[in-house]
């Protein structure tokens, strides 16, 4: 019952409308990599989403602001089914040298494409941080090695516009507003494509559903 309601107030705030201009819904495993300014930004865009695309859709998130709060605790696990992950620079053990970063770097993307599994879709944001709402920034190369460990999943652009003046960052109350969710394209890592050639092909997909 709570997932509905969540729905409902996203939708309230935001009168997100979701546009598939690239691809249609479908029940096949995918990747929805969307540009990141809020952090309404991951429940806008499930809550995009039909129905029963939603119940298979696991938002990945930073673990250091979904777990200090109760409700927030809760919300991830039982509603959203997240898959919390612990951020650079936000705690939770993270390392303090190069190696011990990218081990712990590693980890992570295994355990995000575990979560997968053999029917589930995820919401990632690869920026990897929340920007002003221009541009997207760079993307991190953690988009590129969790499509490499699973290629038998779409990959989907999905350009999220307004969230960044619904929610600000650094405030705490949203403003009602118009939001929009842009589905795009699906892409997939071409043979020998390199990390850097890759990523920068997935954002300006991204960039292109801007304009859309």
């Amino acid at each position: 019952m709570i997932a509905p309601l969540v729905v409902a107030i996203a939708r309230l705030l935001g009168g997100t409308q979701a546009r598939w201009v690239g691809c249609d819904p479908s029940l096949r495993q995918r990747i929805y990599f969307a540009n990141h300014t809020s952090h309404l930004d991951f429940v806008v865009l499930w809550s995009a989403l039909p129905p029963a695309l939603r119940r298979l859709t696991r938002p990945v998130a930073g673990r250091d602001y979904w777990e200090p709060n109760a409700l927030r605790r809760y919300l991830a696990a039982r509603v959203f089914q997240a898959v919390l992950v612990d951020r650079q620079g936000s705690g939770g053990g993270a390392a303090t040298d190069r190696a011990a970063r990218v081990e712990a770097a590693r980890r992570t993307i295994e355990r995000t494409a575990q979560a997968l599994g053999t029917q589930h879709s995820l919401i990632v944001f690869p920026e990897g941080t929340r920007g002003s709402g221009g541009e997207p920034g760079p993307f991190k190369s953690g988009l590129y090695h969790l499509v490499q460990l699973r290629p038998d999943v779409e990959l989907v652009p999905a350009y999220l516009e307004n969230l960044n003046r619904i929610l600000p960052k650094g405030e705490i109350l949203p403003v009602p507003m118009i939001a929009s969710v842009t589905f795009g394209t699906p892409l997939r890592v071409e043979p020998r494509e390199a990390c850097a050639a890759f990523l920068a092909r997935a954002r300006a997909a991204l960039l292109e559903l801007r304009r859309a």
